[in-house]
């Protein structure tokens, strides 16, 4: 049996009636009882019940139309994807910082390449908490970003992973300690270095705001690296995703501080434009990411 078998008998199913559905499928009349009968055979067993008044499929006919079903549509998801694959071809522009360029994206890039050869990749490096301006004005196709806390359209996103906000500290055999009140470090009373603006910095803001208490906020500067860097030289602690001071060269120099407020995980995925979506390029990158990261959202 072939596809065009299986949808001509499914077009059969469908009406109920070899006449009508001689007619749908181009065939004469004989041609489609042949079709059938040659299904049939191979099944081994009838697939319709026909008499003189009616015409209806038999048990095994029920169950061969779940499985004809099934064939015709994963046929045509293969020649789908073949075709997109085939033709895919431009530019793909991508916004990411540096941690993200060499924790999340090496592999997921390797994969398209290997896909798309076509495709001409254009990758920018910078601060996270850009990435998702980047993508408002235009200026980039898709860019790894923070979730936020409120959904912006007409931008969506696919998370790939979850990383804890840490407090962090340098580390310094004979520093003073730091302050604590009620078992927890007293952030009235110590210097902090704070990112100028992103979801850590709001998150903190919104943290700080509920308990009344006014930071001492020594240092603002743009991106999670240079958080750690300056942690680092001593300018105060500061707070930043799991995932960066993983890959950071100062992760040996710097201390977690486990007495310290807790704040909502980073979840870190891909941001781009509804209308960006619509791209077969953008589509497809958008596509390979789902399917490694496991995590399915419809646009």
């Amino acid at each position: 049996m072939d596809i065009r078998e299986l949808k001509i008998f499914l077009t059969t199913a469908e009406l109920l009636h070899f006449g009508r559905a001689s007619q749908a499928c181009n065939l004469s009349p004989s041609a489609l009882t042949r079709t059938i009968q040659r299904l049939e055979e191979e099944v081994e067993q009838p697939l319709f019940l026909r008499d003189n008044r009616r015409v209806a499929l038999s048990p095994a006919g029920e169950k061969f139309r779940i499985y004809a079903r099934h064939a015709v549509q994963e046929w045509q998801a293969f020649r789908g994807a073949i075709k997109e694959r085939e033709t895919i071809s431009g530019t793909l522009s991508i916004y990411a910082s540096v941690t993200a360029v060499y924790s999340l994206l090496p592999r997921l890039l390797e994969a398209f390449r290997s896909a798309h050869r076509q495709v001409q990749l254009e990758l920018s490096t910078g601060a996270a908490e850009r990435a998702v301006a980047q993508v408002q004005s235009g200026e980039i196709d898709l860019a790894v970003a923070a979730l936020p806390d409120r959904q912006q359209a007409p931008l969506e996103f696919l998370p790939i992973v979850n990383t804890p906000l840490l407090f962090i500290a340098p580390k310094q055999q004979n520093a003073d300690p730091l302050p604590m009140r009620d078992g927890e470090i007293d952030l009235r009373h110590t210097p902090l270095v704070l990112p100028q603006k992103g979801l850590s910095r709001r998150r903190l803001d919104q943290w700080l705001k509920t308990r009344h208490i006014t930071p001492n906020i020594t240092s603002e500067v743009s991106g999670n690296e240079a958080i750690i860097a300056m942690v680092r030289l001593g300018c105060g602690i500061g707070v930043v995703p799991e995932l960066v001071l993983a890959r950071s060269p100062f992760r040996d120099e710097i201390r977690i501080l486990e007495a310290a407020p807790q704040l909502a995980p980073y979840v870190v995925g891909l941001c781009s434009t509804r209308r960006n979506l619509q791209r077969p390029v953008v589509r497809a990158f958008w596509h390979l990411a789902e399917e490694r990261s496991g995590i399915k959202v419809d646009f």
